[in-house]
């Protein structure tokens, strides 16, 4: 206690002190007597704070004011824009190994942290924000702790999540355990970007519930509650039976103005985005967490902001996005986009050209090249925007509902341009967690450090976050659907098949009338056609859902090429998939129970119609 007496001034020592949690005041303590703040600022989450908070982000210069009066852009550096996948590790027990994640030694990687936090936080203020993920009081929130030297990332919590000192301070947060969020930015250069990327770290500890990310800046290494908690998370949910997903929840609406809700996982760049902003009601763009109530599966959204890729946002196909993003009267901080001369935020997708400004690379005019000689971009692909939910008109007011909304249906997107058609129902849960959802495949994007355009093994679209092995992640769906009385729906959809000259064969826009089918399919009132891999939707239904919801006429041809049955490619994968699971030792024995079940479909499919099969030639369900 007299270190952090010491160390505060008598108002946020109060704050802190009157959280009645003596292990959290040893923690901090702990971390004053290590990292060594100039001064320290416990959140409580009032106007004061929230104004305080942005003052000083733009008094560090870690954000930068445009134009308007609510909205500023953080620039991260060239080295650290994206999620570093090679120094995310799980700290884990000596011997232990998990296929497929990066792990570290738990005392190993606990000692480097220590040395690498020695000192870090000198001549800065630390910042301590207590954080609820999830509604104020129900019983599906979790909670969290956020320490940081950053103004920039203390106020992207701030957006993104509930402040919930008072849950703290009466001590619910306590009894029902929370997270622990430790982060510096290190040393800094003339740019105010992170130094020692070399030396840039985030080591998850399953065994004492924190997290430590130390020499970067980028939200998506920095901000605790947000993918850091997400492993924590997944850990907690396979102990106690429940699911913690890397999934939007989204309302869409049938006959009658019926609400139906549906969750969904889509890797980097498949259209989760952009799905989450065509439905009629939003609850959540990101993450779910989503237990049994009653019999039935219900979701909640832990967040109540929304940090997403900007790059391609245009007026056109994303007009409620972009009218937040540059409405006067939004908070926004845009990250790694181009900021121009004149205040105005650019990016790649807005419809004015771009112009002279700053980015993550320093300066940017038209017509500057890089290093290579080749055209620099003015906006870097992983640009972000952090913003509040609640400027969406599509909001759905049970974000706030404590028990969460019913969940009717899951989606897994994926991404190729070969194999899946664009939307497809599995026979049922087992089949759909399998060939859905542990199946998934996706092209490598800009949003993780490494080759863009590599097919990746991307199941549930959550592998960079688990903190178990995939098997085990599976096997905690096949867990979690025998306390089901009412089972959700699984969909798997792809939005980005080409034909023979590589030309897409949907406009964005058609994801529409694809969730309009999934919600007529969830109550029975449109029948399908069986194929080997699912049910698909019949021609007519679709050719009313285009009119309806789009306006235009849906061709035989256009449906012809979209829905066949192409069986070469997914016989593949089905190898593909088999390989990598022969290679998990704890994979549940169902999962290639069900490959195999579907391998020998599409060979009697073949046998009986050849290679590709036009969907005209099919039995209805």
């Amino acid at each position: 206690m007299d270190v952090l007496e010491k160390s505060m001034d008598k108002i946020h020592f109060k704050r802190l002190i009157d959280i009645p949690d003596p292990e959290l005041h040893r923690w901090i303590s702990d971390i004053i007597l290590v990292a060594k703040p100039e001064s320290i600022y416990v959140v409580k989450g009032d106007q004061g704070d929230f104004d305080f908070v942005r003052k000083k982000a733009l008094e560090n210069r870690e954000e930068i004011p445009t134009r308007y009066k609510y909205k500023t852009v953080h620039f991260d550096g060239p080295r650290d824009l994206a999620r570093d996948r090679a120094n995310t590790k799980i700290l884990i027990p000596s011997g232990e190994n998990i296929p497929y994640i990066n792990t570290l030694r738990r005392d190993l990687g606990l000692s480097e942290i220590k040395g690498l936090f020695r000192d870090v936080m000198k001549g800065k203020m630390m910042f301590i924000l207590p954080v609820c993920m999830g509604p104020h009081r129900s019983d599906f929130t979790l909670y969290g702790l956020q320490v940081t030297d950053s103004a920039y990332v203390t106020h992207s919590d701030m957006i993104l999540y509930r402040v919930c000192y008072d849950e703290f301070r009466d001590g619910t947060a306590i009894k029902k355990g929370y997270m622990r969020f430790l982060h510096s930015v290190g040393e800094l250069d003339e740019r105010v970007w992170s130094k020692n990327i070399q030396y840039r770290r985030i080591y998850i500890d399953l065994e004492d519930d924190t997290v430590y990310s130390v020499n970067t800046e980028y939200a998506g290494n920095t901000v605790g509650p947000k993918k850091l908690a997400l492993r924590l998370c997944v850990y907690r949910g396979y102990r106690e039976g429940w699911l913690c997903e890397h999934m939007f929840i989204v309302g869409v609406k049938g006959p009658g103005d019926r609400v139906t809700y549906f969750t969904g996982a889509y890797p980097a760049g498949c259209g989760k985005t952009s799905t989450t902003m065509i439905a009629d009601t939003i609850v959540g763009d990101d993450l779910a967490i989503i237990r049994d109530y009653k019999g039935e599966a219900r979701a909640i959204n832990p967040e109540i902001g929304s940090f997403g890729i900007i790059d391609g946002v245009n007026p056109k196909d994303d007009p409620e996005l972009y009218r937040v993003l540059l409405d006067p009267e939004t908070e926004v901080i845009f990250s790694n986009i181009l900021l121009c001369e004149d205040g105005e935020p650019w990016w790649n997708g807005r419809p004015e050209p771009p112009c002279k400004g700053l980015n993550w690379n320093i300066e940017w005019w038209p017509g500057k090249k890089g290093k290579d000689g080749r055209p620099e971009p003015p906006s870097h692909p992983n640009a972000r925007f952090t913003t509040y939910l609640k400027y969406f008109e599509k909001l759905d007011p049970r974000i706030d509902d404590p028990n969460g909304v019913p969940v009717s249906g899951m989606i897994f997107g994926g991404r190729d341009s070969d194999t899946h058609v664009p939307v497809e129902e599995a026979f049922d849960w087992v089949h759909g967690i399998v060939t859905k959802g542990a199946a998934l495949e996706s092209e490598r994007t800009a949003a993780v450090l490494g080759g863009v355009g590599v097919r990746e093994f991307s199941p549930f679209a959550i592998l960079d976050f688990l903190s178990i092995s995939v098997g085990k992640y599976i096997e905690l769906h096949f867990r979690f659907e025998e306390k089901l009385e009412k089972k959700p729906r699984i969909f798997g959809v792809n939005y980005f098949l080409k034909d023979k000259k590589g030309r897409f064969l949907n406009e964005k826009t058609d994801k529409r009338v694809w969730l309009k089918w999934m919600e007529l399919r969830v109550h029975g009132e449109v029948d399908a056609i069986t194929t080997p891999t699912g049910y698909i939707p019949i021609y007519n239904d679709l050719v009313v859902l285009f009119r309806r919801e789009l306006g235009k006429e849906y061709s035989e041809v256009d449906y012809e090429e979209q829905f066949m049955v192409r069986i070469p490619q997914h016989l593949e994968k089905i190898e593909r998939i088999w390989k990598i699971y022969s290679e998990i030792p704890d994979t549940p024995k169902i999962l290639f129970e069900v490959l195999d079940e579907q391998k020998e479909r599409l060979k009697k499919y073949r046998d009986r119609y050849g290679d590709y099969i036009s969907p005209f030639k099919l039995d209805h369900k």
